[in-house]
């Protein structure tokens, strides 16, 4: 599933290409998800200007002209690609043919990508938007286990199974601790560790991507990556499930129950 520092990097690169372009015509190929009418979308959005992608917890965002915005969740198996000829993309959700030429589509093997026209403002807060005494009062009310909470979009947003995995390591957390015994000074640990390691993975995939979709990134992932078995310092990764969620963690970070 595409996760925040992805989605991040996605919304910029669609930006970057396609801002300032006229939608000419919009394509759905299944519907059965969109919270409105094909004939309600297409009125919404062709013939208007994009101004812009932007990244909500695990959603993009395309910003049209005259406020018109649709969201798109990728779920767990869509992937946004460029359009570089006439032919249909295998299981397509939607496409975005702009004038001038040049687009994009959604694809998903499981057509569970879903996009909402007028989406509703979000209720909890981004991960990245998340204040420091919030987080930290946040932790002592709950006895959830952290890397549940972490991942719970109820909580704050963006956050999925590969990261919050990162984020716990480079907190020096084990992901079974529990959350509101973690202390204030461990809890700040982690909630900079947040900050560090998503901002890092923006910037990470944002170099390898350069202008290209070329879809997640998780090759540089320091625990998180079924092709290493110890870390760059030398502790072995073991391997347990948390809510059916491979976990990936070491001994080394302290369990906090």
């Amino acid at each position: 599933m595409a996760e925040l520092p992805d989605l991040t990097v996605f919304a910029q690169i669609l930006t970057r290409r396609f801002k300032g372009k006229v939608l000419a015509h919009v394509e759905l190929t299944v519907t059965k998800k969109l919270n409105v009418t094909v004939a309600e979308l297409k009125s919404a959005l062709e013939g208007r200007e994009l101004s812009g992608v932007s990244r909500e917890g695990k959603t993009l965002q395309f910003h049209f002209a005259g406020g018109q915005v649709l969201g798109l969740h990728l779920m767990l198996r869509g992937e946004v690609i460029s359009l570089d000829s006439d032919e249909v993309p295998r299981f397509q959700i939607i496409a975005f043919h702009f004038k001038g030429g040049g687009g994009f589509a959604v694809v998903d093997l499981q057509k569970a990508a879903t996009p909402t026209l007028q989406p509703k403002p979000a209720e909890t807060p981004d991960a990245l938007q998340l204040e420091k005494d919030t987080f930290i009062n946040l932790l002592a009310k709950k006895r959830s286990v952290i890397k549940t909470l972490l991942m719970d979009p109820k909580v704050m947003r963006g956050i999925g199974n590969s990261y919050a995995d990162e984020i716990l390591y480079h907190a020096h957390i084990s992901p079974f601790s529990i959350a509101n015994a973690i202390p204030d000074k461990a809890a700040l640990r982690l909630f900079k560790s947040i900050r560090v390691v998503l901002e890092k993975a923006i910037a990470d995939i944002a170099e390898a991507n350069g202008d290209e979709l070329t879809g997640e990134l998780r090759d540089f992932m320091a625990i998180h990556n079924p092709a290493i078995k110890k870390t760059a310092r030398g502790e072995e990764i073991l391997k347990d499930k948390i809510g059916g969620r491979t976990t990936y963690y070491t001994k080394v970070q302290e369990l906090f129950v």
